[in-house]
């Protein structure tokens, strides 16, 4: 008769032990390996945030002490007129550029999806302006647009559109859309990349039963590819949305926020108010964006919950 292994009880519970050692160890190496990263962040990142929520807080200057003054810089803030203008100019600046590079992202990217000549010498080529530095783009455009000298003054001139140069940049009425159209220009590469990657991993089987069903091309890009690239269009409105309003290159190289605030924008007036030693008031400034980023984010979220 066969004799019962009285060692199977003792070796499993070790080797039950041994097992759950070896996910601790692996579990404490995972986290070793995480911990210069999360210090990295923590010193880079969350630091620098709350530290600036902080002096947002108090009446600081560079060189002195902080006092606590609570909402004091954010209602100082608001009776002033450059922060009643930044907020406007801001809006105005954000929308328009958003809802253009919507368009043309859109419309370009759905044309280098077909299967045109030469597509992908035309999709390299669309990279370009985003390939610039912004600080070589925004001061070419300067060039561009200035009275004497300038391409498009020449240019309206010789076609005897206009009779004398066009203050693009010191004209109250030209010098927003002319920071538009060269933040648009240095910006929607990005959306018309993003868009293009996107469509291509719609399936060809959806355009081909739509085609059988009689769809037209706009109906198929209304019905086919929209639905199937949305949750890339809301993380892309929502990503160069905060980059387009923390944008300081644009309008401080091509108008300094001028003519008369026309073109002041956030950054802009922290920067101006850095320039005067008030870091609280600076801090303010940027702070006072964190609301509209945290609701914008939300409402993303929410969308792309719901597609999911």
């Amino acid at each position: 008769m066969a004799q019962p292994n009285l060692t199977r009880g003792p070796r499993a519970a070790r080797g039950g032990w041994l097992r759950l050692n070896q996910r601790q160890s692996e579990g404490l190496f995972g986290y070793i390996l995480l911990a210069p990263i999360v210090v990295c962040l923590a010193t880079l990142v969350v630091y620098p945030f709350f530290f600036a929520i902080y002096i947002s807080f108090t009446n600081r200057m560079i060189g002195g002490q902080a006092e606590y003054i609570g909402l004091g810089n954010y209602l100082y803030l608001m009776r002033q007129p450059d922060f009643v203008a930044s907020v406007r100019n801001t809006v105005v600046l954000v929308f328009f550029v958003q809802l253009i590079k919507l368009v043309l992202g859109l419309g370009i990217a759905t044309l280098l999806n077909q299967p045109i000549r030469f597509r992908q010498f035309w999709r390299g080529l669309i990279l370009l302006p985003w390939a610039m530095p912004a600080f070589v783009a925004f001061i070419t455009w300067k060039l561009l647009l200035v009275p004497q000298g300038g391409a498009f003054n020449f240019i309206l001139i010789e076609l005897g559109l206009v009779n004398t140069h066009v203050e693009f940049l010191s004209s109250k009425a030209l010098a927003m859309p002319s920071v538009i159209t060269a933040s648009v220009w240095r910006g929607f590469p990005f959306w018309v990349i993003s868009f293009l990657a996107a469509m291509q991993t719609v399936p060809k089987e959806l355009y081909e039963a739509a085609v059988l069903d009689g769809a037209n091309a706009w109906a198929r890009f209304r019905n086919v590819t929209l639905p199937s690239i949305r949750h890339i269009v809301l993380v892309v409105i929502l990503v160069s949305t905060i980059w387009t309003t923390n944008s300081f290159e644009a309008v401080f190289l091509m108008t300094g926020g001028g003519p008369s605030n026309a073109t002041l924008t956030f950054p802009v007036l922290a920067y101006y108010s850095l320039q005067s030693l008030q870091i609280g008031e600076a801090a303010a400034v940027s702070v006072a964006l964190l609301p509209v980023f945290a609701v914008l984010a939300l409402i993303i979220a929410v969308l792309l919950q719901r597609e999911n």
